[in-house]
């Protein structure tokens, strides 16, 4: 791991504020609307085909005058103060917000618990070994796998593990540090966007959009296959063309990773695969949702916990397993408790019912009018900008699915855009914006790992933003022109 540099030691003059923070700053905005703006409500209409209640659009009707919410409580209408409380206990364990935190918990800390059994860590050195300077053929077919990592499981924050020795690997292999950034990190972020069944976003948002599990996935594993593939091929072109110009082993030279790959992590490994085929199995036949999956997560996590107690003893007692799934589960509770306010958000403006009145009904109809008149093209589009820009604040999935889909989903019914295009918007616009805004803590904790300077990943990232952002728009285009 590098020691940071100077630059990195000199930025901490000013420091973007924590995500709670931001949320914190919302809420207020949200008092603020509730003094400017008077609540209004819909007409709804029963759809037949999927049994929701849909918005009946030029039927919004302003109701009362504006007044400015409670500050602490009033019987049983939300205030600031107790926004945070009736948020995170709002809902059911089938949906935000409860559900979703503690989804968010289970799944964390289950995660942590296979990590921590360093089964993934010896089997990728155990490789790397075996084929020594051939591994550079290992980069595509890991960057598909950490891709994948990004779309079946929201692989994310955890890619920063890897990087502390793929980063030093890359650069054996003769290429420089950003790649192992791209490999690590950067692929998780294009299929944590692409995702068909990330449970911390696309999963999240569906939720909240009313939409079933894994509803579009054909069209999303398509598209996950061409964003990757187009990712890869963007990725080793670059690393092969500095390679030659890049520090690192000379051709031939061989080298040894320090590595203790045996049948037992082999055995984890398998049994971590079969619990994301029992997963899919589950939604897919089954439909399984929030409380299966986390209870699966927690299988998965604790069967893998008990191999590496019997086979592997002198990877930790069974008091450090335990403390890995507390760690896993802490890395995400600001996300679970973003979650959780973003909804106490949602009630200081009224809730999200378009049948009684709130404030969100009204800044609904507000956006509505700003779209109405336009294509559906172009308010798919203005959702995807709107998305990727809102992420600059908010860098958690789980946070800005809660914060946005709310007032997404309606409008899409408003503007003649599908639940499912507006889902792709949230998902497009929130994970590809990960690779460049520096107020994503994974991004900038990959990169002090790496060593690379954020001026220096924008400089050499400006061709993949075009890329990927004309790719977006291109895969929103396509949803609407086939109806998705």
């Amino acid at each position: 791991m590098h020691t940071p540099t100077p630059a990195t030691n000199a930025s901490r003059g000013w420091q973007m504020p924590d995500t709670l923070l931001i949320v914190g700053g919302v809420l207020l905005l949200a008092l603020l609307l509730t003094a400017l703006l008077a609540p209004g409500q819909f007409e709804t209409r029963l759809d037949a085909e999927t049994g929701r209640h849909l918005l009946q659009a030029g039927s919004y009707q302003a109701v009362g005058e504006a007044s400015l919410a409670p500050i602490f409580t009033a019987g049983e209408q939300t205030g600031f103060f107790s926004a945070f409380f009736d948020g995170m206990t709002s809902g059911s364990r089938s949906g935000s917000a409860i559900g979703v935190v503690v989804f968010i918990l289970l799944v964390g800390g289950s995660f942590g618990i296979v990590l921590r059994t360093g089964a993934i860590d010896e089997m990728l050195k155990w490789l790397i070994n075996r084929l020594q300077h051939k591994a550079r053929l290992l980069l595509p077919v890991m960057a598909l796998f950490f891709s994948l990592g990004g779309a079946v499981f929201g692989m994310g924050e955890e890619a920063m593990a890897f990087a502390v020795f793929l980063v030093p690997l890359v650069r054996l292999l003769g290429y420089d540090a950003i790649t192992g950034v791209l490999l690590t990190y950067g692929a998780t972020q294009v299929g944590f966007a692409t995702s068909w069944m990330n449970p911390f976003s696309v999963a999240i948002a569906q939720s909240i959009a009313g939409l079933p599990p894994l509803s579009g996935a054909g069209f999303r594993m398509v598209m996950w296959l061409v964003f990757t593939l187009i990712y890869i091929i963007w990725m080793m072109s670059r690393a092969e063309r500095l390679r030659k110009t890049q520090q690192g082993a000379a051709p031939g030279q061989p080298f040894a990773l320090e590595q203790k790959f045996a049948w037992p992590h082999l055995l984890i490994v398998l049994c971590f695969a079969a619990g994301m085929v029992w997963l899919v199995w589950g939604v897919v036949t089954q439909g399984y949702y929030l409380r299966e999956i986390a209870s699966q997560f927690l299988v998965i996590g604790c069967v893998s916990a008990l191999l590496a107690r019997l086979f592997l003893p002198q990877q930790g007692r069974t008091n450090e397993y335990v403390d890995a799934f507390k760690s896993g589960a802490a890395q995400l509770l600001p996300a679970a408790m973003v979650v959780g306010i973003a909804q106490g958000i949602l009630l200081l403006l009224g809730g999200t019912d378009p049948a009684k009145p709130s404030v969100i009904n009204t800044i609904l109809q507000h956006a509505a009018s700003t779209i109405d008149g336009h294509s559906s093209m172009v308010a798919a589009q203005g959702m995807l900008v709107f998305q990727s820009a809102f992420n600059f604040l908010v860098t958690s999935g789980s946070g800005q699915a809660a914060l946005t889909m709310p007032l997404m989903a309606p409008l899409s019914d408003l503007v003649g855009v599908s639940r499912q295009t507006a889902v792709l918007a949230f998902q497009l616009g929130d994970g590809l914006a990960h690779l460049f805004y520096p107020t994503s803590p994974a991004l900038m904790g990959t990169l002090a790992i790496a060593g690379v300077e954020f001026s220096r990943w924008l400089k050499a990232m400006w061709s993949l933003w075009l890329l990927l952002t004309l790719m977006s728009i291109s895969a929103m285009a396509i949803a609407v022109w086939t109806g998705f």
